[in-house]
């Protein structure tokens, strides 16, 4: 037995670049497992820095300064944080208190519409069942809508964190733009010099992650866009809080916009009831699933590695349950590192490519390159 088990440690983790991928690995889940919270800051930068690296490498391409590129990225980003801290987010806050407010409302119009089922169905459903249903939900989203009308003094925590996000977070993106290449350089002098594998995942995992960051984030903003010009043309409620909710239902694929298609239909439903409106609404609102699914998603991102849908729910799942909202934006990413460290995981076939490829490509500059 102890045999066996040698012989597989030796075979898949007898070389030193191996044992430092697995290290590095085991430092990182539990870095963001305990530290997690704290780190959100320069999560959030990083994904902004692959986001304006676009913007400075185009503008560096028609001979702008370096430093200037970077400036004018910078701006642009503070203006957007301006634009959503005073003009969309007040929307937004309003047409949510308006809604909590008018739940208890929404809620006893749906229980007169689901109190006809036991009149025409009683051996499915009875009108004891569904008045303690709705008791229990009237309940809990009444507290709810209560928490969400009162701004007491326990929310100034949340709002002094979100101060601090929109002061820290353009800082670090700052450096991280101006000095990428000095702090990868710092990261790869901690690394061997021969190391055909790292260097591997590297080359497949840095275009892969800056392309689907940079795609997500601008299929949420169109589909958020197009769904709140298709919601004010139909005169829905709540377009706009709406809309962000169909726009950020992107970044769960399948499961997101199942989700958000309850609250779409509850408003349209409880706005005009079994009409002809709720209907083009309904109509609207699949047009642009479908749109996204079979136009924006093969565009913004046909050069995605090709994951399996059961790999990418389960993704979802495992590391939205691990890392919470930065566990579902980056489930794909993190699955396709999985993906690659799998196929590039040690085998007689990858060593002898390795070292060819070692002779052939000079080593990566260091810090003070």
């Amino acid at each position: 037995m102890f045999a066996i088990v040698r012989s597989w440690i030796n075979r898949y983790f007898g070389q030193e670049e191996v044992v430092i991928l697995s290290l590095l690995l085991v430092a990182a889940l539990v870095v963001l497992a305990t530290l997690g919270e704290v780190l959100a800051p320069v999560l959030a930068a990083l994904v902004i820095a692959f986001l304006l690296q676009g913007m400075v490498q185009r503008l560096t391409s028609w001979k702008v300064p370096h430093w200037l590129a970077v400036t004018i990225a910078c701006l642009v980003l503070v203006g957007t944080i301006v634009a959503l801290l005073f003009v969309v987010l007040p929307i937004i806050w309003r047409q949510a208190v308006r809604l909590f407010s008018e739940l208890p409302n929404m809620i006893d119009r749906g229980q007169e519409l689901l109190l006809l089922l036991p009149d025409r169905y009683p051996r499915l459903v009875s009108a004891a069942q569904i008045d303690e249903i709705f008791n229990t939900l009237g309940s809990e989203l009444g507290s709810l809508g209560q928490t969400v009308v009162t701004f007491s003094i326990a929310n100034l925590p949340i709002l002094a964190a979100f101060l601090i996000y929109a002061v820290v977070v353009p800082i670090l993106v700052f450096f991280f733009l101006k000095d990428s290449r000095r702090l990868l350089g710092w990261c790869a002098s901690f690394l061997p010099h021969q190391r055909p594998m790292l260097r591997q995942i590297w080359y497949e995992m840095n275009d892969q992650v800056a392309n689907y960051v940079r795609g997500k984030v601008i299929e949420i903003a169109i589909v958020a866009v197009v769904s709140y010009a298709a919601f004010l043309l139909l005169d829905v409620n709540y377009a706009l809080l709406l809309a962000v909710a169909v726009g950020l239902s992107v970044l769960i694929p399948y499961i997101g916009a199942a989700v958000v298609t309850i609250p779409v239909a509850a408003i349209g439903l409880f706005q005009w009831g079994w009409s002809s409106e709720f209907f083009w609404l309904i109509f609207a609102y699949g047009m642009i699933q479908l749109l996204d699914g079979n136009v924006l998603v093969p565009i913004l991102f046909s050069e995605a590695v090709n994951l399996h849908p059961v790999a990418i729910i389960l993704a979802v799942l495992v590391f939205g349950g691990i890392w919470g909202f930065w566990g579902v934006f980056f489930a794909i990413p993190l699955a396709t590192l999985f993906k690659a460290i799998l196929n590039a995981w040690p085998t007689s076939e990858h060593q002898a490519e390795w070292q060819a490829r070692e002779v052939l490509e000079p080593p990566e500059p260091g810090p003070d390159a």
